[in-house]
Formats: structure tokens, sequence, C-alpha cells
């Protein structure tokens, strides 16, 4: 898929849920490191194929507890390539349209990869409650991915819950994400 491609699928979905047009929104500052839960923002959220039904439910369940939702796909179970739908809902993110990004693929692991290809995402793949609090916490990360071949719905929204309510500490783990954004824009720590 192309980039003019995924920019224009990123921006007529988030049109349509959001009212956004090019240009209404600023971009965001790469080394930007915020330290907020995000209980009731804009999350983009994608999938394959093999994440599709954890989507479907995630997507019920953030909606229910308030928070808008930007689903980028897929919608159906046809095989589709996970690192498409990972940029989609990782250029949501690094372009400031949503605040947070949730992308499910069958193990996780590939969209996580693809994602923080992605100037401005720290992606973390998480399974458990311990590794979404510190992901959030310790790498202030603000894109989520799962396996939806590998958690369960209740695992996997407990997984969800924990990574939004918690915010980035600061603190010690200030100069080390922002170690990690230097890393991303010169390819030095330092």
């Amino acid at each position: 898929m192309s980039q003019d491609r995924v920019n224009r699928i990123v921006e007529e979905v988030l049109a349509g849920e959001f009212g956004f047009r090019s240009g209404s929104s600023s971009e965001h500052s790469l080394t930007a490191v915020t330290r907020k839960a995000v209980p009731a923002g804009r999350i983009a959220l994608g999938a394959d194929h093999g994440g599709f039904r954890l989507k479907e439910t995630l997507a019920r369940y953030l909606q229910d507890s308030g928070r808008k939702v930007c689903d980028l796909g897929t919608h159906g179970e046809d095989p589709v390539d996970y690192p498409d739908f990972a940029l989609l809902v990782a250029r949501a993110v690094a372009s400031g349209k949503c605040d947070l990004g949730i992308m499910v693929d069958g193990a996780g692991i590939g969209s996580c990869m693809a994602a923080n290809k992605v100037r401005g995402v720290r992606a973390a793949m998480c399974y458990d409650r311990a590794t979404a609090r510190n992901s959030r916490e310790h790498n202030n990360a603000n894109l989520l991915t799962l396996g939806g071949k590998m958690l369960s719905p209740d695992t996997a929204r407990e997984i969800v819950e924990v990574w939004l309510a918690t915010p980035f500490a600061g603190g010690r783990h200030w100069p080390r994400v922002n170690k990690i954004m230097r890393i991303e824009n010169t390819g030095r720590p330092d």
C-alpha cells in the first residue's frame, strides 16, 4: 500500500469519525512526551484478519466506556496484511489525529514491529496487566499491540483498561524515553 493511499485512508476515516480535515490539527512534535492517562481520548483501532474478532469486541467495549474509537479496519475475516493496518493506526497516532492506538493481529508481534517504523510511535506488544502498565508508565507507549489468537477477550479488555489508565511516570524515565526518540531521529542515543 503506497504512502499516499495510507494518508488518504486515514484522512477519510478520521474526517468521517471525528470531523477532521487536513490541516485542522497540528502535527505532533516527534519528541513530545506527555504525562497523562487517556480516559476518553480518541483511539485509533485496527486489525488484520487474525485480530478482527477481538478488535470488534474491543471497539464495543471502548465505545461503551465512553471513548471515541476510530476503526481503521479491517472489517472482515478475509486475509489482509497486518503491516497495512498497523501503518494506518500508527499514522493516526503520529499525526496527532488520535491520542493513542490499538492494533490487533494474530500474535501482536508483527504489528508492533511495523508500527514502530513510524516516526513518533512507541508501540508495545503487551500480554498481561504488568506489561501494559510498564509500557505506559516507563516507556510512554502510545500504541498497544495485542495478539488476537493469543488472548481471551476478558484478558484483552483488562490489558486495554490498565494501558489506558496508566500515565507516564516521568522522573527517571524521561531521559530513557528521550533516548529512544533520539535514536529514532538520529540513529544515536546521545
